[in-house]
């Protein structure tokens, strides 16, 4: 444990600046969202806050909003004329009592569809940040791949009996040419065991060789035992043996939504997979998580943290559209259940509802942290 905490303390320097200021620019693009569209609107803004807590520093602008940073950097908010707290819960009391000018202004008195498309700006808002940081880094630098040098070998594994050794290059399979990990893993996958011609380069010399691929156990990405079509070799992930792909703006900006659709996808397939208990909960991770995994991209320089930054943009936009009342998407389900009753649901049931989410965002952040403490090794 001691050892832990001293890893701990060795890349806090540079993980925990640098995780502060991604879940800063990832929030104030969220709370962006929710404020643009509210000013569309016609909804008065009263607080514009990153962070929660007491206030570091901030100002108040020529419309009235108070522009904020507060000292717990773990998220943020926006609070509308209207809202009895940061959470957006309705206050109808101090509505009420509102000079008439001033009530059309409040949150609560839009209509349906404006209050919706309020809520669910911030999350859109996470998801465009995301396809714009995914686009720039593949327009400006490339896409990030793997080539085909191997870093190990799996013993009596059919590459082991064919003779591949760590450091081999493959460069073509049955006369097709492997530039890239994903090529391999394509025509491997596809071979149906049959034997493959292999050309490799090793130390400057190029070699055949004749391997047979077959079924092989492994674990996929979420833990699960799988079995796949393979010869049983990991890639070297030197950074040396990357290459980048550049693409046009266009075909940058396609990859940026595939890219985050495919995020979101995995996440949703991963929490199915907790529901029908094929997978547990101990993939899930929390600040510490995310801020370890913060410094190991920011040790890559600039491309790191930007992929680290589309990645945590898009975790936070679908996060917020989970149905759990506190969340955006407990506001959206609210408005859900007021466009079929025909009314606003009770303050009780409302209030209830948001002490629930509440305990349910503490508790999920409990099993987080937990989970982050074992994998650093401090338990």
């Amino acid at each position: 444990m001691l050892a832990a905490l001293n890893d701990l303390l060795h890349w806090a320097p540079v993980g925990l600046p640098a995780f502060i200021f991604l879940i800063t620019f990832v929030v104030f693009f969220h709370e962006l969202g929710h404020f643009l569209v509210a000013r569309a609107f016609g909804v008065k803004v009263e607080t514009f806050s990153i962070g929660f807590g007491r206030k570091i520093f901030g100002w108040t602008d020529s419309k009235g909003t108070e522009w904020k940073v507060s000292w717990i950097p773990l998220g943020g908010y926006v609070k509308f004329l209207g809202d009895e707290n940061a959470a957006s819960m309705p206050d109808m009391e101090k509505v009420e009592k509102l000079p008439a000018a001033e009530r059309v202004h409040a949150f609560p008195t839009k209509p349906l569809y404006q209050r919706a498309l309020i809520v669910a700006a911030g999350p859109f808002a996470n998801f465009a940040l995301a396809i714009v940081l995914f686009a720039l880094l593949f327009s400006v630098v490339g896409a990030r791949t793997l080539s085909t040098y191997i870093g190990a070998v799996s013993p009596k594994s059919p590459a082991a009996e064919a003779g591949l050794r760590a450091g081999d290059h493959i460069l073509s399979i049955d006369g097709i040419k492997t530039t890239y990990w994903s090529d391999l893993q394509q025509i491997v996958g596809a071979s149906t065991g049959k034997p493959l011609s292999m050309v490799v380069d090793r130390e400057g010399g190029q070699t055949g060789l004749t391997i047979q691929p077959r079924r092989i156990e492994t674990e996929d990405i979420f833990g699960a035992k799988t079995t796949i079509m393979g010869i049983g070799v990991a890639p070297d992930q030197s950074e040396q043996n990357f290459a980048y792909i550049r693409m046009s703006p266009f075909e940058a900006v396609t990859a940026g939504v595939g890219e985050s659709w495919a995020r979101v996808s995995l996440t949703m397939t991963y929490l199915g997979r907790i529901f029908t208990g094929r997978s547990d909960t101990s993939q899930l991770s929390g600040p510490l998580g995310i801020a370890s995994v913060t410094q190991q991209q920011a040790s890559e320089g600039l491309y790191g943290l930007f992929w680290i930054a589309a990645l945590i943009s898009v975790s936070i936009g679908l996060v917020n559209l989970f149905p759990i009342p506190i969340l955006d998407g407990g506001h959206l389900l609210y408005y859900g259940c007021e466009a079929v009753l025909g009314r606003t649901l009770g303050a009780r049931v409302q209030d209830v509802g948001f002490r629930l989410g509440l305990a349910v965002m503490l508790g999920l952040m409990v099993l987080a942290t937990w989970n982050d403490l074992v994998r650093l090794k401090l338990f």
